[in-house]
């Protein structure tokens, strides 16, 4: 939505000499027809609304909620925050897409809690996990056992935790653009770049913690191998290159993320818009089908991108801690 403003005042600012011409025009037009007693009315383009894609996968100020109008949709206006720092005014406001990351919180900790209270209860009552329960835990030790662990190197169970919560809430944040009145916060880059920074200090600290001060290796190159001089070459040619492959890592999680489950909204955004476009029921029955189809693939999509994102973190803290074992 910030995005869509800005373009429409760079446009405008654009086309501001004949807009200027334009509105005299308009104006001396307007003055005439008021004269003679005529109210000019709005053109098609100006009545009707032909963005539904952007409003719908873009942050904002408000949220959708179910009432009982026309639409069934009331747009409630989220609270501003702002604070003076050395006088500066910095926006503390929370949009949409930090309600949801809230609500994916919450959601992912009331589920993975109440599971674990009825593992407990069911084992000492019959020995083993049941119904929900049983099917979290299968969840927890699939994504244990063959994701994080194997990946993570020899003792690394510790860091296990770390990715099982990064699976479960990229999860809940995915599914959450698949609800009505939900909204996708995984779509938006600011909250994947800030998933990618938080694994990316993890991965730092884990090759900290193995490799004590040979984690500067992971940064200078420095072959003990190689001759003097050729070694003070490759320091200087290879530096910037083990910096650079540490900086790509949190891109790749930050791009891989945000680009899947932005193209998946837009293609269903598109098609269902096609119905409105032909306003015709028969034409408008292929791309209903077809947005049914790709909705079903998005939630393939919502758990495959939260298993490759706990898999990468996986991989990124096994490969840093491998130098060390």
């Amino acid at each position: 939505m910030k995005f869509a403003r800005l373009l429409v005042t760079v446009l405008l600012v654009l086309a501001a000499p004949a807009a200027t011409l334009a509105a005299q025009e308009h104006g001396t037009a307007v003055a005439a027809d008021s004269a003679q007693g005529v109210v000019p009315q709005a053109t098609e383009a100006q009545t009707q609304n032909v963005d539904i894609i952007t409003p719908h996968i873009t942050d904002a100020n408000a949220i959708d909620l179910p009432c009982l109008n026309a639409g069934f949709v009331c747009e409630v206006e989220l609270p501003r925050w702002t604070v003076n720092v050395g006088g500066h005014i910095v926006d503390l406001s929370p949009t949409k897409h930090v309600v949801m990351l809230l609500v994916a919180a919450l959601l992912c900790c009331a589920v993975l809690i109440t599971a674990a209270r009825a593992h407990e209860r069911h084992t000492h009552a019959i020995g083993r996990p049941k119904g929900f329960a049983a099917g979290i835990e299968a969840m927890v030790l699939y994504i244990r056992n063959e994701v994080a662990v194997p990946n993570l190197g020899p003792h690394g169970e510790k860091y296990a935790p770390f990715i099982l919560t990064l699976f479960f809430f990229i999860l809940f944040a995915n599914l959450l653009g698949l609800i009505p009145y939900g909204s996708t916060a995984t779509g938006n880059v600011s909250v994947t770049l800030t998933l990618a920074l938080v694994t990316f200090v993890v991965v730092e600290l884990a090759g900290i913690r193995s490799q004590g001060i040979g984690y500067l290796n992971t940064i200078f190159y420095w072959n003990k191998d190689l001759p003097l001089l050729m070694r003070i070459i490759m320091f200087v040619v290879m530096t910037p290159v083990e910096i650079v492959g540490k900086l790509t890592k949190p891109f790749a999680l930050t791009i891989r993320l945000f680009a899947n489950m932005t193209a998946g909204h837009i293609v269903v955004l598109a098609l269902i818009g096609l119905i409105f476009l032909f306003k015709s029921y028969v034409i408008g029955l292929a791309p209903a089908l077809m947005a049914t189809a790709i909705m079903l693939l998005e939630l393939f999509v919502a758990f495959l991108q939260a298993y490759i994102f706990a898999m990468l973190s996986a991989v990124f803290i096994g490969q840093i801690r491998e130098v060390h074992h």
